[in-house]
């Protein structure tokens, strides 16, 4: 039995990995299990970016993993981090059309040369923006596609 075995023992909780490999963890105590999270490989965020429909954010969400590029898939230009085409508003968005990035706990959106713009609401107004910083909570504008930046 090893060291770490015996403090768990001890404490009388007992961490489990998830036989099939996907990363799941569980903690158990005393039978019970209490807590159970998900370990994603090079997921380091904790973003989110969630579509937002008739004032109200949506189901349809999209983690991050900075830095991503977000737009539609075309054959011509190659995949994007975050693939909008699926989405009724995809139409929209550019290939390529903004990336966020995330350095020194700042996340910025900057517009890559996008047609129809990324916007920022500020008050009760978009207004079209190059490049800025997010945070939780921020609602934005790709083309006439909207989300609502979140961290977790």
């Amino acid at each position: 039995m090893t060291d770490d075995q015996n403090a768990n023992d001890s404490l009388g909780q007992q961490v489990q990995d998830d036989e099939s490999n996907s990363g799941a963890v569980a903690l158990e105590e005393e039978g019970t299990i209490i807590e159970e999270s998900v370990i994603e490989e090079g997921v380091i965020s904790g973003a989110r970016l969630v579509v937002k429909r008739n004032g109200i954010e949506v189901e349809d969400m999209f983690d991050l993993n900075p830095p991503s590029i977000i737009g539609r898939f075309d054959p011509g230009v190659g995949p994007v981090d975050v693939d909008l085409g699926p989405l009724p508003e995809g139409v929209y968005v550019s290939r390529k059309h903004a990336r966020i990035t995330c350095e020194d706990d700042v996340w910025t959106i900057e517009d890559m040369g996008s047609s129809n713009g990324t916007f920022i609401l500020r008050g009760n107004d978009f207004e079209r923006v190059e490049s800025v910083e997010l945070t939780d909570g921020t609602e934005f504008a790709l083309g006439n596609a909207r989300f609502v930046f979140h961290l977790s």
